[in-house]
């Protein structure tokens, strides 16, 4: 390529359960010589990566997912004719089937994604991951489907207790009898939908997660494993270290070639105290970490900017084992302008003004 690629970027709702879309932007913005604009779609006006103006050159409010993929698509039209965008990353687990969807009518139109296809995407979900495991030497704790709450009654029987009690694509707790799982179950069921699943609790002495990249045709282009080393209220990792462990690489190549994974993921592991590990979720993007990879030498998110671009990208193995990340809350001082813009026309642009203001430097 001898052109810096425009990436365009979801999830930036920076909070303290941050989505993923600040991390993507802070890897690519370590590549200048190959990334140069880059464009924030989001989904609400206070989502605080908007604002980060050394990172998004410009913002542009998409419909949310419950719209449809045509909504989708009749944004994004919109977007490209203003920007020119080369790449989309969407970085949410709800928004991947219309992106997924819309996808043959972005690649018309010169823009590329690299992203599973919607059978790797349900074959990876909460519910299918004991089918996956069956037909793969992939260790999945056992996992029950309660598509009503009288299913509940039988968890004891075939999972027993404690129990982790899951949403569909969110939100988990831990239930240690029937009413827990009750208790949970409607909770679960009010805040993220069904189904609801029961998966065996895990007595585990460390959280591990692997953020990798396959190419599509069973092979991994890239993985970076991390330890959490603290953890926020909501159980999310406030700060992790990359380390080396061959029997995280080993299980990530394994779903690879068992899946044929195409795209960004994370693999959510935990190690029991005996020394056994077992994936208790597989997301289907990048992680909110994701930085890390790109801190430790082994930038994913622009190696995916790469191949959705059309580029060859060689396989890597090198990373800094010991590289550490540590999540920071800071106050953005925001122009009410910026925001009023963004609000009243749904777009708001810094583009023309920094290359007027590089042109005249």
């Amino acid at each position: 390529m001898n052109r810096k690629l425009t990436v365009a970027i979801t999830g930036l709702n920076a909070t303290d359960n941050p989505g993923p879309g600040v991390a993507v932007a802070r890897a690519l913005r370590d590549a200048p010589e190959h990334i140069g604009r880059i464009v924030g779609l989001a989904y609400d006006s206070m989502e605080p990566g908007i604002y980060q103006a050394e990172l998004v050159d410009d913002v542009f409010l998409i419909p949310y997912p419950s719209q449809g993929s045509e909504a989708l698509l009749r944004h994004l039209e919109h977007v490209i004719a203003q920007t020119g965008v080369d790449v989309i990353i969407p970085t949410l687990d709800s928004e991947l089937g219309n992106f997924i969807a819309v996808e043959p009518a972005l690649r018309a139109l010169g823009v590329g994604l690299f992203l599973p296809t919607a059978e790797q995407l349900e074959l990876r979900s909460k519910p299918q991951l004991t089918r996956l495991s069956e037909n793969s030497a992939l260790p999945v704790p056992h996992t029950l489907i309660l598509p009503d709450v009288g299913d509940v009654e039988s968890i004891e029987a075939e999972v027993g207790y404690p129990v982790a009690m899951k949403g569909a694509f969110y939100g988990a707790e831990i239930a240690t009898n029937v009413h827990e799982a009750i208790a949970a179950y409607h909770k679960l069921l009010a805040k993220w939908g069904g189904p609801i699943i029961a998966q065996r609790f895990i007595d585990g002495e460390s959280e591990l997660n692997v953020v990798a990249v396959g190419d599509g045709k069973g092979g991994l282009i890239g993985a970076v494993p991390m330890k959490k080393t603290v953890l926020t209220d909501k159980g999310k990792g406030w700060a992790g270290v990359a380390i080396r462990d061959e029997a995280l690489m080993e299980i990530t190549r394994q779903f690879m070639a068992t899946t044929r994974w195409r795209g960004p993921c994370e693999i959510e592991l935990i190690r029991s105290r005996t020394g056994e590990n077992y994936i208790i979720e597989i997301n289907p993007r990048f992680p909110a970490w994701c930085y890390l990879s790109a801190g430790a030498g082994m930038n994913l998110p622009l190696a995916v900017a790469q191949l959705a671009s059309g580029e060859v990208v060689k396989p890597m193995s090198d990373y800094r084992a010991g590289t550490m990340f540590v999540r920071i809350s800071l106050d953005q001082i925001v122009d009410l302008e910026d925001f009023g813009q963004l609000t009243s026309l749904g777009e708001l642009s810094r583009w023309n003004h920094k290359a007027a203001k590089k042109a005249a430097s």
